[in-house]
């Protein structure tokens, strides 16, 4: 029997679920509350340590707070190496993630499932309470979506708790809940490695490839690797950050990275890779197809491209839907339009008298102006 607040338990489980119309397994982070017997459950693609941290940043946002163990089995991604007399060394980034919320990791010694059975036991019913008939979604959020929304239904709340029949896990939890510990800031649950850049102005990581930004072609960069998305840093900035991709050898390009290279090669535009099926907003695009059909198009729309990298593409998709209000599309008049875009507008004065006023009306002198030109005949 474990005291309210004591401990959670966590385990892994394998399910196939259809997402986009296609079968995939997916791996469940299973997470229990022993006093309270509360279940989290969140999916992914794979049991890869930034989703392990993830998923235990999820969990106790779910709960709301923080107990003072967690049990656990002995996978690498937490524990690195069990000894003889079994100690364990804990992966350190597990351990940060542990020391982040002030949490006492407890390693099962191996092949002893019992030890964590409540969530063995919650594999099982979950499986057959969640995971069939097969689920079917567009995608993995849509899919995590639906198991946080069952998880807080009444169906599954309100089961009696096994070890007082008087009362539902709900109304269990409701206690153990008030002596958890706060939560605090959230842990950044991410996988960290140095990366070099290659001449593509590409990164890799879990065989895809993802863009930086030209100017840091050939250096070395900090490559940060969370559940969901992939962040690029170089000098304590972020410099590029991508959708997390989960398929095997594909390049995923932002255009923007590449734009720098098309001042000295502009015919890139058409054909390059980074380039293709790349959606800008509205009126530029129209802006695009008009300097396309032109000869000398391309530079024109590069230039145009490359005030958007100075200026903001905002202001520039402004000043194009501006162009196109006005039926005047070349770059000369463009440029001017983000000219006018930029240039802060001074409201007039409410009172009018507060203008400054002149005293003495200004009077022309001409014969000053003939003098100085009679001096300048004569010197000539």
């Amino acid at each position: 029997c474990f005291a309210a607040g004591d401990a959670l338990q966590f385990d892994w489980s394998e399910e196939y679920v259809l997402l986009g119309g296609v079968e995939h397994k997916v791996h469940v982070a299973h997470f229990r509350l022993c006093h309270s017997r509360k279940p989290f459950v969140v999916a992914y693609l794979n049991e890869k340590q930034e989703m392990v941290l993830d998923a235990f940043v999820r969990a106790l946002a779910f709960f709301g707070g923080v107990p003072r163990r967690v049990i656990i089995d002995n996978p690498k991604t937490m524990v690195t190496y069990v000894s003889r007399s079994k100690d364990r060394i804990f992966h350190p980034r597990f351990l940060a993630l542990m020391n982040h919320y002030v949490i006492e990791p407890v390693a099962c010694t191996p092949a002893s499932g019992w030890e964590k059975g409540q969530v063995e036991n919650q594999v099982q019913f979950l499986r057959g309470e969640l995971f069939t008939p097969r689920l079917a979604f567009d995608d993995l959020d849509a899919l995590n979506a639906w198991l946080r929304l069952r998880l807080r239904c009444e169906e599954l709340a309100n089961r009696r708790h096994p070890d007082q029949q008087d009362r539902t896990i709900a109304d269990v939890f409701a206690n153990e809940k008030i002596v958890l510990r706060p939560l605090g800031r959230p842990f950044d649950g991410y996988v960290e490695k140095a990366v070099r850049v290659r001449s593509t102005c590409l990164v890799q990581y879990d065989s895809n490839r993802y863009s930086v930004p030209c100017e840091h072609a050939g250096r070395h960069v900090s490559l940060r690797a969370y559940a969901d998305r992939i962040v690029v840093v170089a000098d304590n900035e972020i410099i590029a950050e991508h959708k997390r991709n989960f398929t095997r050898n594909i390049s995923y390009f932002e255009p923007w990275h590449y734009v720098p290279l098309l001042d000295r090669k502009p015919g890139a535009l058409r054909d390059g890779a980074p380039f293709l099926d790349w959606k800008l907003p509205k009126a530029m695009e129209q802006i695009k197809d008009h300097y396309m059909r032109g000869c000398g198009g391309d530079r024109e729309f590069v230039d145009l491209l490359l005030l958007a990298l100075e200026h903001g593409i905002d202001v520039v998709e402004t000043a194009c839907d501006m162009a196109l209000e006005q039926r005047t599309l070349r770059l000369p008049a463009i440029i001017n339009l983000v000219n006018q875009v930029l240039e802060p507008t001074i409201p007039p004065l409410e009172d009018t008298h507060t203008y400054p006023q002149l005293t003495l009306r200004p009077e022309a002198d001409c014969k000053r102006y003939e003098a100085l030109c009679d001096a300048g005949k004569a010197a000539a």
